[in-house]
């Protein structure tokens, strides 16, 4: 079904040079945007700007005529040298945004003169539960109100003029691996809220807490328990009759650990639903059938939490391809009918048009390589998935498009609603896929079903550069009036920012190579860039006040890729030995400056391993079940937590015995492990990354890491 000639309907009124001005609720009520607004002050009191989250900017102050003078007006260090991932707000004149370890920042919108700032103290140990890092994605806001999600899995109400603490409550059993890294919404008075920790094995759900009290008014569970019912307002036989029974004890997953929209045209909350525990679906659903709703775009009503419809992307899925991924709201003209649809890009690499009011399918097209499935066909909605691809049934290794990193992952598109172009983060990539037909016992490995040592690269320079090369990004500007890409820009590494759009024909995004980019809306050339002196992940935004135009972007390299992939990722952010955790604000002719970047390289360790190629093999294996989602593929650190190659410990067997089984830094995030490994195991560990340090030796692999 083709797209025509759209006319836009704008949930907000725009008049002049001002953006917000009188935002009004589905019910003709003031929403939480209302208030005095002149042309002097634009604010962005909401995750993606609006309601519909298209992540778009209507001023045009700074525009593709005179970008080139935007300089840096002020900046801000954040205490945390870790991933940055949280989208800024800006109301009354006041920037708050949240860094690693949910500690939270108001900050002066022009100069960046500290407020206050909160700390909700969460135990460092708590990173083990997680998956991607001690990230989270930002804060909501409402009436006075500034709300957090923690990582060990608090809502939390902050006064937004002092930031004192208004009341918090615990959304998790904290006895599991569940995390938080969302950003909650607000709507209708109420928080919304889910979380994460499929891959430990957990049931995921949603939930909605009143914004005064912080009582809970009610849950949507996503998958069904393993027995009995739950307290949830979920279709729970609709569900069950898409699952086999199954031996494991292990939760289903489904969680819902990013995505979530309000609908205010019809009073709906729609969010997306991620990957099933484990992947295979083997040891989850040996039976087969759907797994409702895993990978599934959910409606339900925003005050009640029914159900309404959904839309599965991935039926049975098992290559997490979670839809978690943005979820944003429009008006298209389809087919000459005004319609309200809702639009994802999910990782299984298609982009989905949905009508928004009853969850029929528009339209489903491949936005990179593709070869799980040729097509989705549109009578149906249902993928037709490549035999070859569903590793589980062959028993045989099937390298699939996209990989689990997913054709496009949490980082925000945005849409400029005047030209119906979509700016999307993509990236290519292909994963080696071979089931591992056992769960994992350990509270502290991740629970796939998948054989990750297939995946391990060869000790061969020639191997590890051609599998680089076809690892890589892209922007892309896509047409949804024809469905035709426009232009793209292609990255040399995927893991590349969020994207912001605005009226002066611009998009910003950042780079994981530590660059923030301004493109020409019109045809993808680079205008403008800045030495951000780190990676960059998170999305920009755009604001005014005293009549100057702002454009605002937290730095800090981190999340998945980076935590896991090692040499894929080890020339990103400019192979930097620490991350630069910073929030740039930038307008024209800023006179602020970063310092001088003073990280020197270090030396890899001068320790030799003494261990015989079976330990090294057995210390392969452990490493790569414990250790590699924090410390990096072949041992290969990211640049977020250390790289093991250049420990200090790794000399001294006693040493690294204090580290791994005593639990010595567990402080800062290292727990022990001796309920899982015994000496042998570490030991063995020990020289596994001693004979790496020998290869990056011989190599002359010299990559800065973190230290």
């Amino acid at each position: 079904m083709r797209i025509i000639n759209r006319s836009v309907s704008m949930p907000y009124i725009v008049a002049g040079l001002v953006s917000i001005c009188s935002v009004f609720n589905a019910f003709g009520q003031p929403s939480d945007n209302d208030g005095a607004v002149s042309v002097d002050v634009v604010e962005w009191k909401l995750h993606g700007n609006d309601y519909y989250e298209q992540r778009y900017s209507p001023l045009s102050d700074i525009n593709n005529m005179n970008v080139a003078n935007l300089s840096l007006a002020w900046y801000f260090d954040l205490p945390e040298s870790r991933g940055q991932e949280a989208t800024p707000l800006m109301i009354g004149g006041v920037v708050y945004t949240t860094s690693a370890w949910n500690h939270v920042h108001a900050l002066s919108a022009t100069t960046g003169e500290v407020l206050w700032e909160f700390d909700p103290k969460v135990p460092k140990s708590t990173g083990v539960k997680g998956c991607c890092g001690a990230v989270t994605r930002g804060l909501a806001y409402s009436d006075g109100t500034v709300f957090q999600a923690t990582l060990d899995g608090r809502l939390i109400a902050l006064d937004a003029k002092s930031g004192a603490k208004l009341w918090s409550v615990n959304t998790v059993d904290t006895s599991k691996n569940y995390t938080i890294t969302g950003a909650p919404r607000v709507a209708r008075g109420k928080v919304y809220i889910g979380n994460g920790g499929a891959e430990y094995g957990v049931q995921g759900y949603v939930s909605a807490y009143d914004a005064k009290t912080g009582k809970r008014v009610w849950r949507f569970y996503t998958v069904p328990p393993l027995s009995g019912d739950t307290d949830g307002v979920e279709p729970l036989e609709m569900m069950r009759e898409t699952w086999s029974e199954t031996e494991t004890q292990i939760d289903r997953g489904g969680t819902a650990w990013d995505s979530i929209v309000y609908d205010p045209d019809t009073n709906s909350l729609l969010f997306g639903v991620g990957n099933g525990s484990p992947w295979n679906p083997n040891i989850r659903s040996p039976g087969g059938g759907d797994n409702l709703f895993l990978s599934s775009i959910v409606s339900v009503d925003a005050d009640s939490g029914e159900y309404k419809w959904h839309y599965q992307t991935t039926p049975g899925e098992a290559w997490d391809y979670t839809a978690t991924q943005p979820i944003m709201l429009a008006e298209l003209d389809i087919d000459g009918k005004q319609t309200k649809v809702a639009i994802q890009a999910p990782k299984n690499g298609f982009l989905y048009i949905i009508d928004r009011t009853n969850g029929k399918l528009i339209s489903a097209d491949k936005f990179v390589d593709v070869t799980w499935a040729s097509h989705v066909d549109l009578e149906s909605g249902r993928p037709v998935v490549n035999p070859e691809a569903e590793y589980w049934k062959t028993g045989k290794p099937a390298l699939v498009k996209p990989s689990w990193m997913g054709g496009h992952n949490w980082h925000s598109m945005s849409l400029n609603p005047k030209t119906n172009v979509l700016f999307l983060p993509t990236q290519e990539s292909a994963f080696p896929y071979l089931a591992e037909n056992e769960q994992s016992p350990s509270r502290l490995a991740v629970n796939l079903g998948v054989d990750t040592k297939a995946a391990g690269l060869p000790d061969d320079p020639a191997v590890i550069k051609a599998v680089k090369e076809a690892t890589f990004g892209s922007l892309v500007a896509k047409d949804l009036t024809t469905g035709k890409d426009i232009w793209r820009v292609n990255y040399p590494g995927v893991w590349n920012g969020g994207v912001l759009s605005t009226e002066g024909d611009l998009v910003f995004q950042g780079a994981a190579t530590g660059y923030f980019n301004a493109y020409n809306a019109k045809d993808g050339s680079l205008l403008w860039r800045f030495n951000a002196q780190g990676g960059i992940v998170a999305a920009p935004i755009s604001y005014k006040i005293g009549g100057e135009q702002y454009v605002a972007v937290n730095v800090g390299w981190g999340g998945i890729m980076p935590l896991m992939t090692g040499v894929l990722t080890q020339d990103s952010a400019l192979g930097y030995a620490v991350n630069k955790s910073r929030l740039l604000v930038f307008k024209m002719g800023g006179k602020a400056q970063l310092p001088a970047d003073d990280r020197p390289p270090l030396q890899l360790q001068a320790h030799k391993s003494t261990g015989d190629a079976e330990s090294i093999r057995k210390g392969y294996e452990v490493y790569d079940r414990y250790c590699v989602v924090c410390h990096g593929a072949g041992a290969i650190g990211g640049g977020v937590v250390p790289d093991l190659r250049f420990s200090g410990f790794i000399g001294s067997p006693e040493a690294w015995k204090s580290v791994v089984l005593g639990g010595v830094l567990e402080s800062r995030g290292m727990v022990s492990f001796k309920a899982e490994l015994d000496e042998g195991d570490v030991e063995n560990v020990r020289e596994y990354i001693l004979d790496r340090v020998r290869y990056a030796q011989e190599t002359g692999d010299t990559v800065r890491p973190y230290r």
